[in-house]
């Protein structure tokens, strides 16, 4: 596989799933592969004014769409996910091409939209509110859940259509429209999952217009949705910095924020553990994307009596690995998204040099093109400062020495992110001390594994700076809808709460 194939190759994906060339040609917005740094495509990017006109058109299709029972808008999700497994090796290919992941995490990523949809088909008949118990006689109290509006959902780059789907399929069987600013780096992927959509939605039959819609461009495309009081749900994925600001604007319009930030992740290797295991689970979380998950593995901290028992197997399996063009089965590293993370990169590990760290890896290699691809690079660190306390983008593993369980748990919880975490350890007490209200601060705390690969059966997110929102499995189904507490009087009198007396007399 040569440079000069990735736009052929992105043509036959596209092709293969039915788009018209003009779809993706002739626009002003330049898609680019990081296999080769190749123009892949060309697509027309959305106006402002084009944002207000998809929320109009989304808001008529919610007053619709919610009048429809929940178990029938589940069948549209039955039929989107009988589309995607018809479409899955195309779209992987796409992924791989537009984003870089390596051929199992592409695949796999597509796979993740077709078991949300499973859990959404399910989903969509357990919808239930509570009945509650009442003081007054003859009456019944309860709660009920109600369709909220159309979604905003913004995704980045790192997964193009799974962050989509995990927002998309909950919000449809709840009887929610979506409204979807995929990143400006991976807009094919976008447009190649609404046509998938667009086919369910054809052989659904009476869905109204407009259930899903696409907004291609940068930063004012996503503030003109944050903005339009139509869009009474957001769910943004991506920086800190960018929750923060879409957070606060939500807030002033008392709009719902789902939002999923940084992440600082960590693991402790405890002297109990399987290194065995822990060395597999170290490799993957922390090299699979080329760093470029949310739930990268960044921080390990290992005890001192198993230290030097770990790390020179973990540097030979850093030296083993291979890194290239994602489109060979045999790699497992591919490349960075852009330039720009090769360049906070280069920052990170200066800063851990100015600080005395010993570092192996981490150079930069010509492979295909213009492709931005790295030996990923483990970190020796004395201390617990620097570019450890923040995230950057790229796989950088940083690796410390600790004595005692308290202490390596204060290390990792003593970040602003609060995404995911992870012990290996067969000692009983430190697992359970890990998961406790004393351990792991963290929205996902995992024992025995690392703090990467979640399922759709949980519900995914973190706390602190990672943003608090949730998606996909548990509850999550709740924030996009609205909660009613009805009560009913089927008596001929009229009892008021807390024993108020309020008599008018005949």
């Amino acid at each position: 596989m040569t440079a000069s194939t990735t736009a052929a190759e992105t043509r036959a994906a596209l092709d293969a799933l039915g788009f018209d060339p003009a779809a993706y040609t002739g626009g002003s917005l330049a898609a680019h592969s990081p296999i080769d740094g190749a123009k892949i495509g060309a697509v027309r990017e959305t106006s402002v004014a084009g944002v207000e006109e998809a929320a109009g058109k989304a808001a008529e299709a919610f007053r619709a769409w919610r009048l429809v029972p929940a178990p029938r808008r589940g069948e549209l999700v039955r039929l989107f996910g009988e589309e995607l497994r018809a479409s899955k090796a195309h779209l992987a290919a796409l992924v791989t091409l537009e984003a870089g992941k390596i051929v199992s995490e592409a695949a796999g990523e597509v796979q993740e939209m077709i078991d949300i949809c499973d859990f959404a088909i399910g989903l969509s008949r357990q919808l239930y509110g509570l009945t509650i118990a009442t003081e007054r006689p003859e009456h019944r109290m309860m709660e009920s859940w109600r369709a909220a509006g159309p979604c905003g959902i913004i995704s980045a780059f790192n997964f193009p259509v799974a962050v989509w789907s995990w927002n998309a399929a909950l919000a449809l069987v709840c009887g929610d429209p979506v409204l979807w600013k995929p990143s400006e780096k991976t807009p094919l992927t976008a447009l190649a999952v609404q046509a998938i959509f667009e086919r369910a939605v054809k052989r659904f039959g009476d869905a109204p217009d407009n259930l899903s819609q696409v907004l291609i461009g940068g930063r004012e495309i996503g503030a003109a949705l944050v903005a339009d009081e139509r869009v009474p749900i957001i769910s943004a994925t991506g920086s800190t910095a960018m929750g923060r600001d879409v957070g606060q604007k939500l807030a002033a319009r008392f709009a719902k924020a789902i939002l999923e930030l940084g992440g600082n992740n960590a693991m402790i290797v405890t002297p109990s553990a399987d290194l065995d295991l822990a060395l597999r689970g170290i490799a993957f979380a922390a090299m699979g994307t080329a760093g470029q998950r949310c739930t990268t593995l960044r921080r390990l901290f290992v005890h001192e009596s198993v230290y030097d028992q770990l790390l020179p197997r973990l540097k030979k399996a850093y030296a083993g690995v291979a890194i290239g063009d994602p489109r060979d089965a045999r790699v497992l590293v591919g490349p960075l998204i852009d330039e720009h993370a090769w360049h906070g990169m280069e920052r990170a590990l200066g800063d851990a040099t100015g600080l005395g760290a010993r570092i192996h890896g981490g150079q930069r290699r010509e492979v295909i093109g213009e492709g931005v691809y790295v030996d990923p690079a483990i970190v020796e660190m004395k201390s617990h400062e620097g570019p450890m306390l923040r995230e950057t983008f790229a796989p950088i593993l940083y690796v410390m020495r600790y004595r005692d369980l308290e202490e390596a748990v204060a290390l990792n919880n003593a970040v602003s992110a609060g995404l995911s975490s992870s012990i290996f350890t067969n000692d009983l007490r430190e697992a359970e001390y890990f998961v406790s209200e004393a351990g792991s601060d963290c929205g996902i705390a995992n024992v025995n594994i690392g703090p990467s690969g979640a399922e759709i059966g949980g519900a995914f997110g973190g706390e602190k700076e990672t943003g608090g929102g949730r998606e996909a499995g548990s509850d999550s189904w709740k924030a996009y809808m609205r909660r009613a507490t009805n009560t009913v009087n089927y008596g001929r009198t009229l009892p008021l709460a807390q024993g108020v007396s309020f008599d008018i007399g005949d």
